[in-house]
């Protein structure tokens, strides 16, 4: 499996409106009923959204058979049912209706790529 597998995995569900959760080595995907996806690091509680309402985001990953870098564009924590990302602009956004039990779970079980 291949991040750039699980990146096209994760937007198809998402466009399908279809929640899900899903890991790959350290980094833990998702997508929401709404239509978005998103590819998250729980160690450094960093995050990228790939899509938005099910239209896909120009994102930055760089992905070989050795190693991948992604281009980080916010921070996480999960609070009480809501998921909360902000910026170094420092904006902060909370939303509600992503499978935030889901993303906890997956986020503590341990993974090696």
């Amino acid at each position: 499996m291949s991040i750039a597998g699980e990146v096209s995995y994760i937007i198809s569900r998402a466009q399908a409106e279809d929640s899900r959760v899903v890991s790959l080595g350290p980094l833990v995907f998702f997508s929401s009923a709404t239509g978005d996806a998103w590819v998250l690091e729980p160690e450094g509680r960093l995050a990228l959204c790939l899509a938005r309402a099910g239209e896909p985001l120009q994102v930055e990953i760089q992905e070989t058979p050795e190693t991948f870098a992604i281009g980080w564009t916010s921070e996480y924590r999960i609070e009480g049912g809501h998921f909360i990302y902000w910026s170094s602009d420092g904006r902060e956004t909370a939303v509600y209706g992503y499978p935030t039990a889901q993303i906890e779970r997956q986020s503590t079980e341990p993974r090696n790529l």
